[in-house]
């Protein structure tokens, strides 16, 4: 008895690490919310609730942090950069702006990271005037904070232009991927 309750614990260990471990494909939203089965309603409650695409969330998640709960921006040196953290790399302060409107959340947690994302293109939206549908300026306002964007600092970095335009991109293939799955989703259950 002793050694099977040994077992369970180290299998529910293992089970713990590998659930925080990026997806597998990250190209793929489809595959991403297939492998991670309760991020996706995550997704798509923020994406509902901020009226933002799912594929713009998950994009910022893909730029900000390659998916991974624990990201931190570190020079060659492996000296920190800034305060970022978590999949959506908020700052200290703009989580702590965060967390007073909404309540309590960590930003390793990524359904608070989802929800994080959705709030702060909000906040972004409505501060700076930029449509919830322009991604690539969403993603420069996001970067810099709205009153950096307001001020033109993404005009003399040209490779966070590209960066933007990237994420821009992708958000474009994650919602296309989305709308196919969700396609063959409703056939298969039509056929059920």
């Amino acid at each position: 008895m002793k050694h099977q309750l040994a077992l369970i614990c180290a299998v529910a260990i293992l089970a713990g690490c590998a659930s925080s471990a990026p997806p597998s494909n990250i190209a793929d939203a489809c595959a991403i919310l297939d492998e991670k089965g309760r991020w996706e309603d995550h997704v798509f409650d923020a994406a509902r609730d901020w009226s933002i695409s799912p594929g713009v969330i998950l994009a910022f998640i893909r730029q900000e942090s390659s998916f991974r709960q624990d990201a931190r921006p570190r020079d060659k040196n492996g000296k920190l950069l800034s305060t970022a953290y978590g999949y959506s790399q908020a700052l200290d302060g703009t989580w702590a702006d965060y967390t007073r409107a909404r309540g309590g959340a960590k930003r390793k947690n990524f359904g608070d990271s989802a929800d994080f994302i959705g709030w702060y293109l909000d906040h972004i939206s409505r501060r700076t005037g930029i449509a919830k549908t322009d991604t690539r300026n969403l993603y420069l306002a996001y970067h810099e904070g709205p009153a950096g964007f307001q001020r033109r600092t993404f005009a003399s970095k040209p490779w966070l232009n590209d960066v933007a335009s990237r994420v821009s991109s992708q958000a474009a293939i994650y919602d296309g991927q989305l709308r196919r799955c969700e396609a063959r989703q409703m056939r298969k259950l039509a056929s059920n």
